[in-house]
């Protein structure tokens, strides 16, 4: 590749018209830029200018070669545009990875960025299990919870509150739980816990603090699934507030101890680079937190 600079600095000498006007604009001495015109003809036994102190004239040699080294220092140059274009306008497709509930908030978090930038393209994989990026291609993936170490870039979103919630079909046939202490009675709608009971810290008024056990009923790596099972009226379950808001307004579901609290729920953007982020990412990412923190439950 180093036998390419000579081509452009010769171009340089045929665009500026003399090898000082050439020095001045690649920051080198006028020596040094006749020695490496002077190496280059040498190296190829040709003559590719007639110099004289007034001016340069090109050989019929050099006018040819001129001709191609201008076209290289164009490519190079929609190169280097294109680097910044990666750099600073989002395009190229971008491959993002969500959950099944937070799936929904990609759409109107990025129509306004795919609106804008026509040569932007999205592609969504919707999946509540833990992808590989590397190996799906993924840019971009929307994470919940604590993370595991790892060599991906993770950038806090939001945190967004849990409902405890239940429909009111149930609560008419078990009661509705005044206290946190009345909670371990009832039936339970959680994530897989392996068998084991889930512990629960909530905070309630005053600094009330509490700290009870459950053991759930029914289980679900799908927290959609859990929302769905509860408003069918088969237990109580924790529902993430900004998935919850519809169900709620409806009455489908009942927002449950609503003085009590559980601690929030952590949302990230992992991405596979931890710097130099493509401007497709850098950008949904902004968009993603934006759209997120407007919503119901949502804080920073």
């Amino acid at each position: 590749m180093d036998d390419l600079k000579p081509f452009a600095l010769f171009a340089e000498v045929v665009r500026a018209g003399s090898l000082s006007a050439a020095a001045r604009h690649l920051g080198i001495s006028t020596s040094a830029v006749s020695q490496q015109l002077r190496a280059l003809e040498q190296r190829h036994s040709v003559t590719l200018l007639h110099r004289s102190t007034r001016k340069l004239t090109l050989t019929e040699a050099g006018r040819n070669l001129a001709t191609h080294c201008q076209a290289l220092t164009a490519v190079a140059a929609q190169a280097r545009q294109q680097l910044a274009l990666a750099r600073d306008a989002p395009q190229g497709e971008l491959r993002i990875s969500a959950p099944m509930g937070f799936a929904r908030c990609v759409a109107p978090a990025l129509a306004p960025l795919l609106a804008d930038h026509a040569a932007l393209t999205l592609h969504l994989e919707v999946d509540d299990r833990m992808i590989d990026l590397i190996d799906a291609r993924i840019d971009l993936a929307i994470r919940a919870g604590d993370l595991a170490d790892s060599s991906w870039s993770a950038k806090p979103l939001c945190r967004i509150d849990w409902l405890l919630c239940a429909a009111p079909a149930y609560l008419a046939r078990a009661g509705t739980p005044a206290s946190p202490s009345e909670l371990p009675g009832h039936h339970w709608l959680t994530p897989p816990r392996g068998g084991r009971a889930l512990p629960l810290q909530m905070s309630g008024p005053g600094g009330a603090q509490a700290a009870i056990e459950i053991e759930p009923r029914i289980t679900s790596n799908s927290q959609l699934s859990l929302q769905q099972l509860c408003v069918s009226g088969l237990g109580l379950a924790f529902v993430v507030a900004t998935d919850a808001q519809d169900d709620v307004q409806a009455r489908r579901l009942v927002h449950v101890l609503p003085d009590w609290r559980v601690p929030p729920l952590p949302l990230w953007a992992v991405t596979p680079q931890r710097d130099r982020k493509p401007a497709k990412v850098r950008h949904a990412i902004a968009a993603l937190q934006a759209y997120l923190l407007q919503l119901p439950g949502a804080s920073v």
